[in-house]
């Protein structure tokens, strides 16, 4: 017999979602989709692997990540807000579509762009790390950002005329270095800085010159080293235990010799020997680079020349770009994962509705 229930219980839209991995890319210029990793077939080692987004000559794939459906990515804007997006939601297409812009998906405020991406899955245990160019860092739970708004919320309550340069995911207990325009370095324990809720300003990380301000943070792991990046095209990199750690609030130690030949730091990196950079200058000139060609070298050094820069343009960007390998890796591990999860059926090509 039917029994009809008058009861009305809460609808959550994700039970209608299949929880599955999609490789989700990012490009330089803000335009983001979701892949089904099938779509890529898995390749043994020395694969040529496959084409990927068919971007423009000025554009390429910044960030890369194979996460679940239902998964969340936060982005965290230089006005210090931070907005979400449910991974089902990004557009689905296809492997050589170029995604669609962030800026239509995101209801952000005039004069925002986003300077952070982290995928979260769980809400639980980690933290953000935020840095601003006025030498200021919080650290706030992660789980305090676990009740999306459509219209975003404040991340980090900010001084007039600072903004945020940076937000990583941590454990809170991780090594951090800022790096600032004139060439000073502060690397402390992230354990110096205490927990805050999501509308606290922060703390002092590094003690600036008056016409200084930070462009860079940095988590470091062991075995990595530090990449700077200068104005005038020079760049070095530098064991992370060649800067002497100390507690947050410092001066820091110097970083690189700033001089008129190699010019203002621009960018900091924590880099290992696989890792690939794009550099990109004002009148839009790109060089992608390999840093296993790039050998390491002293501290207060004034680095050497990555990109030949005219004398009336300079480097405006550096990042951090997924290399083919990388990218084939990534697509690689989520197809295999499929597999094995549909109990071993080879995964097909996929069909490109993009």
């Amino acid at each position: 017999r039917t029994e009809i229930s008058t009861a009305v219980g809460e609808f959550d839209m994700t039970e209608l979602i299949e929880d599955e991995d999609v490789v989700v890319t990012l490009s330089h210029q803000g335009y983001v989709k979701r892949v089904p990793v099938n779509t890529y077939r898995a390749q043994g080692r020395g694969g040529r692997g496959i084409r990927g987004a068919d971007n423009k000559d000025d554009d390429f794939i910044e960030y890369l990540s194979v996460v679940s459906t239902h998964a969340y990515l936060l982005f965290f804007t230089n006005r210090g807000r931070v907005y979400w997006l449910r991974v089902y939601d990004l557009p689905s297409m296809g492997r050589t579509t170029r995604g669609r812009a962030l800026a239509n998906l995101l209801k952000m405020q005039t004069g925002e762009r986003h300077m952070a991406v982290l995928p979260v899955r769980e809400f639980e245990e980690r933290f953000v790390l935020f840095a601003t160019e006025r030498g200021v860092v919080k650290k706030t739970p992660l789980s305090a950002f676990s009740r999306p708004r459509p219209s975003g919320i404040q991340a980090i309550k900010l001084d007039p005329e600072d903004s945020l340069i940076a937000a990583r995911l941590t454990s809170g207990d991780d090594q951090v270095v800022l790096g600032t325009r004139l060439g000073m370095a502060c690397r402390f324990n992230e354990g110096d800085v205490r927990a805050m809720g999501r509308t606290a300003r922060g703390v002092r990380g590094i003690d600036l010159k008056p016409d200084d301000r930070v462009v860079d943070m940095a988590v470091a792991q062991p075995g990595m080293s530090l990449l700077t990046v200068c104005e005038r095209g020079f760049g070095k990199r530098t064991l992370i235990d060649e800067y002497r750690l100390t507690r947050r609030g410092g001066k820091g130690v110097i970083n690189v010799k700033i001089t008129e030949r190699n010019g203002p730091v621009v960018a900091l990196r924590a880099v290992t020997d696989d890792d690939q950079l794009m550099l990109i200058t004002g009148k839009g000139t790109l060089l992608r680079t390999n840093l296993d060609q790039l050998r390491e070298i002293g501290r207060a050094t004034q680095g050497v020349k990555l990109i030949r820069v005219e004398d009336d343009d300079r480097v405006v960007a550096v990042a951090k770009i997924i290399s083919d390998q990388e990218q084939e890796e990534d697509e690689r591990t989520g197809a295999e994962g499929a597999n094995e999860a549909d109990g071993g059926a080879s995964p097909s090509g996929g069909g490109e509705d993009g």
